[in-house]
C-alpha cells in the first residue's frame, strides 16, 4: 500500500491519507527500451516554487544516488516541487486529491503526467537499497508485478535534485507499449524516510520519451529537514 501525503505550503509533507492499493490503468509488457539519456522528475507543491530551491544544508547529502539516500535524516521530507504551474503547454487534469496525487496533460491532450509523493510502509522495500526498494515500489504500482520481474526490465534514470539542471536523484524506471499508448513510468524509494515519489507519462500518439524528457526538466524533487 502507498499512504498518499498532502502537498503543502513551504515544501513540508504533512499529515498521511492511508488509501487502498493503487491501480494504474497500464496493459502490455514491460520493455527496457528506455531512451539513454536520463530522466528527471518533479514533485508540485501546494504553492508552486517559481524560484531555485536552496542548497542542500551541510545534513543533507548534496547528491542523491541510491547510495547517497541512506545518508538523508530521518526526518527530512521528500517532495515534487511543480513546473508546470504556470506552463501554458500544461493544464491540471486532477489537481491535488489530498491523497499524494495530481495529474497535468499536455494542451494537445495526447499525454498525461501523473505525479505522486507520500509514505510506503507496506511495500516490500529493502532497508539501505533505495535502488531495489524503488523497484519494489514499481512493483506495487503495477499491481501483479514482483520486484523480481521489474529489476531485470527497468534501468536506473534520473530525477533532479532541489532545482532543474541536473540529474542528481538516481530512480528506477519501467516503459510499456500497448499499440499506439507507450507510457514510462518513474519511481524512487528513500528508505532513509520511508517515503517514495513516482511519475507516470502515458502517451497515447505522443512522443512519451520527449514528454517526460520535458517532465523531468521542468520539476525537481525537493528535501528540506
Amino acid at each position: 500500500m502507498l499512504t498518499g501525503m498532502a502537498r503543502t505550503s513551504g515544501g513540508r509533507l504533512i499529515a498521511a491519507i492511508i488509501v487502498g492499493a493503487i491501480a494504474v490503468p497500464l496493459s502490455g509488457c514491460l520493455y527496457a527500451q528506455i531512451p539513454s539519456d536520463p530522466v528527471v522528475v518533479d514533485e508540485p507543491v501546494d504553492e508552486p516554487v517559481d524560484e531555485p530551491a536552496e542548497e542542500p544544508s551541510g545534513s543533507l547529502p548534496s547528491t542523491l544516488s541510491f547510495a547517497d539516500g541512506t545518508a538523508l535524516p530521518a526526518t527530512a521530507y521528500v517532495e515534487w516541487g511543480d513546473g508546470f504551474f504556470a506552463d501554458d503547454g500544461w493544464t491540471v487534469e486532477q489537481p491535488d486529491d489530498g491523497n499524494g496525487g495530481w495529474s497535468y496533460r499536455t494542451i494537445d491532450g495526447t499525454c498525461l503526467a501523473q505525479f505522486w509523493q507520500g509514505l510506503i510502509p507496506d511495500v516490500p522495500v529493502v532497508d539501505g537499497d533505495d535502488g531495489i526498494s524503488s523497484d519494489a515500489m514499481l512493483a506495487v504500482i503495477l499491481g501483479d508485478a514482483a520486484t523480481a520481474d521489474i529489476t531485470p526490465v527497468a534501468t536506473t534514470g534520473g530525477f533532479a535534485y532541489q532545482s532543474s539542471g541536473n540529474t542528481d536523484v538516481e530512480n528506477r524506471q519501467v516503459t510499456g507499449q500497448d499499440g499506439e499508448r507507450v507510457w514510462i513510468m518513474a519511481a524512487r524509494a528513500f528508505t532513509a524516510t520511508g517515503v517514495g515519489v513516482y511519475v507516470i507519462v502515458d502517451c497515447t500518439g505522443g512522443d512519451a520519451a520527449a514528454v517526460m524528457a520535458e517532465v523531468v526538466a521542468a520539476n525537481a524533487i525537493v528535501v528540506t529537514e
